[in-house]
C-alpha cells in the first residue's frame, strides 16, 4: 500500500502545474509526462528503503539483473518489441472493418492532411505514401526510444508491485496491479490525455486498457523472470499509439476511447491474447531458476 500511495502521490505532485496552469496546452506537458512517468521509480526507491532491502537484493529482486539465460530474456524481449506493434496494428484494422473509423490504406489522405496543417505557406508536401513507410519503419527505433521514460514505470508496476502480489494468485495480481497502473494515470487522464475525457469514465477507460495490456506485459515479466521484456513491450506501445491518426481518412476524428490502442476494441483483441496464453498454459509458467521473486509481502 505504501508504494501505491507514494506512487500516486507523486503523479499528482508532479501533474500539478498542469492543473494550476494550462492544462494540457502547457508548453512543460512533454516534460512534465516523462517527470510522471518516473514517479514509479521514485516509489520504489522510496519503499525499498524504508523496508531496508539490501542494495544487492533490489535490481535481482526488481528483474534488471541478471539477463541469463539470454536466449530467453532476448527471445521475450522481441516478442515485447513486435507484439504491441502487431496488435495495435489488428486493433486498428479490425475497428476499421467493423465500420468504426473509417480508414484510409492507400491515399492516407488524413495524415496528409496533418502534415499539410504545418507546412509553411507555399511549401510542398513530399510523397505522403513514403512519409508514411518512414513512420512504420521506424517504428521499432521508436519503441526502443519510448523504453527509456517506460522504464521509469515498468521498475514499479511489473518489477515491484506484480511480483509484490503474487501471493494474491496469478491472475488477482495481474487484474490489480493493472488497476492500479490504470488509476495512477488519473492526473493527466482527468484533463483530457488519451481519451479527450474529463470525467471518471476517463478513468475508467484508462483503467481497462491498463488492466487488458498489463496481462500481456505481466506475462512477458513472470515468463521471462526479466523486467526488460515489459519495458520494450512498454515502449513499443507509445510508440505505436498513434497508428490510428496515420490510417485514418481525411475528415475522420476517431474516437480514441473505442478504437485507440486502450480503447474498446483493444480490450477485445487483448482478451483474445489472455485466452491464447491460458489455453496454452503460458500463463502459469515461471522460469525454473526462481528469477521471479517478491520482495516485500505488502505492495
Amino acid at each position: 500500500m505504501t508504494f501505491v500511495l507514494v506512487a500516486c502521490g507523486l503523479a499528482w505532485l508532479v501533474a500539478l502545474p498542469l492543473w494550476t496552469g494550462d492544462g494540457l496546452a502547457s508548453p512543460f506537458l512533454a516534460l512534465l509526462a516523462v517527470v510522471v512517468m518516473w514517479t514509479p521509480a521514485a516509489a520504489v526507491l522510496v519503499v525499498t528503503l524504508l523496508q531496508k532491502v539490501p542494495a544487492r537484493d533490489r535490481l535481482r529482486a526488481l528483474g534488471v539483473r541478471p539477463l541469463r539465460p539470454l536466449r530467453r530474456t532476448l527471445g521475450l524481449t522481441a516478442v515485447g518489441l513486435v507484439a504491441p506493434i502487431v496488435l495495435v496494428a489488428a486493433v486498428t484494422l479490425l475497428a476499421g472493418a467493423l465500420g468504426l473509423v473509417h480508414l484510409d490504406l492507400t491515399g492516407f489522405s488524413g495524415f496528409a492532411a496533418q502534415l499539410e496543417r504545418t507546412l509553411p505557406a507555399g511549401a510542398q508536401l513530399p510523397p505522403v505514401g513514403v512519409l508514411v513507410a518512414a513512420q512504420l519503419v521506424a517504428l521499432p527505433f521508436g519503441a526502443l526510444v519510448n523504453s527509456l521514460a517506460a522504464l521509469g514505470e515498468e521498475v514499479g508496476w511489473r518489477g515491484w508491485l506484480l511480483p509484490a502480489l503474487l501471493p494474491l494468485g496469478t491472475w488477482p495480481a495481474l487484474l490489480v496491479s493493472g488497476a492500479v497502473w490504470g488509476l495512477w494515470h488519473a492526473p493527466l487522464i482527468l484533463l483530457g490525455y488519451n481519451f479527450g475525457r474529463t470525467d471518471v469514465v476517463g478513468v475508467l477507460l484508462m483503467v481497462g486498457g491498463c488492466v487488458a495490456w498489463g496481462v500481456l506485459l505481466g506475462w512477458l515479466r513472470l515468463r521471462s523472470g526479466s523486467l526488460w521484456p515489459p519495458v520494450v513491450a512498454h515502449g513499443a506501445l507509445n510508440a505505436v499509439a498513434g497508428l490510428v491518426a496515420v490510417l485514418v481518412a481525411v475528415g475522420e476524428t476517431p474516437d480514441m476511447a473505442v478504437v485507440g490502442p486502450l480503447g474498446l476494441v483493444a480490450w477485445g483483441v487483448l482478451a483474445v491474447v489472455a485466452v491464447v496464453l491460458v489455453v496454452t498454459g503460458q500463463l502459469g509458467r515461471r522460469p525454473a531458476d526462481g528469477t521471479v521473486r517478491v520482495v516485500a509481502s505488502t505492495p
